[in-house]
């Protein structure tokens, strides 16, 4: 039976003095693959402007917009309605021969960009060092291999907000042997790649449950490991939280690591001072899915901004053409 979730990710940034103009891309719009379907998505933003969109190499959506006019705040509201479906118990274990399978696997498709070093998910000295600890060696089976390493590394590392910075390289947190997900996620990439598996990173959000002793905050976004397994396809891991990835992750966008699918990522003209407040909701959704044909139109108040910017550009283009007469 499908599980229904709405999200809705708030992104503030307040400047200390006015700016001139803000240059923004957005990964915030949920995948529809597998048993996930983006059901309905709307992006609002403030000062109003139009927003434009593409998928990028990965298949990620990715919405881009330019604030031109001073403002001392910008406002990004995405709001989604996502259905997931639950997948199929995996196996305990695979076969021995699954590291041959792998192989040959990995020999034959594109994947070398996944068994890669990345910005993020370097082979470190100290990282290099986890290798003994986390025994990260072929062993068993590549399934029950990734299972015992997204447990140690649950194990090795202590959940502490704020102990990082976004742009941290992992060796703050193998150092300090305490980050957030982001760096559990980068970890884990490089540990799976030094044993050449396909592994590539996935940002996105979970639905917390303290039942569960989930560590990953409410009110935040998440990440986690997606790992290449002979006749599973991608299957993702979450060392946060020690779980398989499933019914309550809901996935946005893919990489190599957090370089290639940060939510926001842009540049302003003006002094350097801002402020960052990011709010994140991710709850269960009783409301039934919108009809397939159902087109989902933004508020009225956009409507009537992206009517004036469609005359306004029309009107433009008839000026240039009756100059070239």
């Amino acid at each position: 039976m499908s599980l229904f979730y709405s999200v809705r990710h708030l992104t503030r940034f307040r400047y200390q003095t006015p700016v001139s103009e803000s240059l923004m891309e957005l990964r915030m719009h949920p995948r529809t693959e597998g048993g996930q379907r983006c059901l309905s998505f709307q992006l609002s933003v403030d000062p109003r402007t139009r927003v434009y969109d593409y998928r990028d190499y990965l298949g990620n959506m990715v919405h881009h917009f330019d604030v031109p006019g001073q403002h001392r705040e910008l406002k990004i509201v995405a709001e989604a309605l996502v259905e997931i479906e639950p997948a199929p118990a995996l196996p305990e274990r695979l076969d021995p021969s699954g590291w041959t399978e792998l192989d040959q696997q990995a020999a034959a498709g594109d994947y070398w960009e996944m068994l890669m070093p990345s910005q993020f998910a370097q082979p470190t000295e100290a990282l290099l060092n986890l290798i003994e600890p986390l025994r990260v060696w072929r062993r068993e089976d590549p399934l029950s291999f990734v299972r015992e390493l997204n447990a140690a590394i649950y194990d090795w590392f202590e959940y502490v907000p704020k102990a990082t910075r976004v742009d941290s390289p992992i060796d703050h947190a193998i150092e300090a042997r305490k980050g957030v997900c982001q760096d559990f996620a980068h970890i884990m990439t490089a540990l799976l790649r030094h044993v050449r598996i396909p592994c590539r990173y996935v940002s996105g959000y979970v639905y917390p449950r303290s039942e569960n002793h989930d560590r990953s905050p409410e009110g935040a976004s998440h990440a986690w490991v997606e790992a290449l397994l002979p006749g599973l396809g991608w299957v993702g891991f979450d060392p946060t939280n020690n779980l398989l990835a499933g019914e309550r992750h809901i996935r946005t966008a893919i990489g190599r690591d957090y370089a290639d699918v940060p939510p926001t990522k842009g540049m302003f003209k003006g002094k350097p001072e801002s402020q960052l407040t990011v709010s994140v909701r991710v709850a269960p959704s009783d409301a039934p899915p919108p009809p397939e044909h159902e087109i989902i139109m933004p508020p009225e108040e956009w409507q009537a901004a992206i009517a004036a910017a469609d005359e306004a550009e029309a009107l433009l283009q008839q000026q240039q053409q009756q100059q070239q007469q």
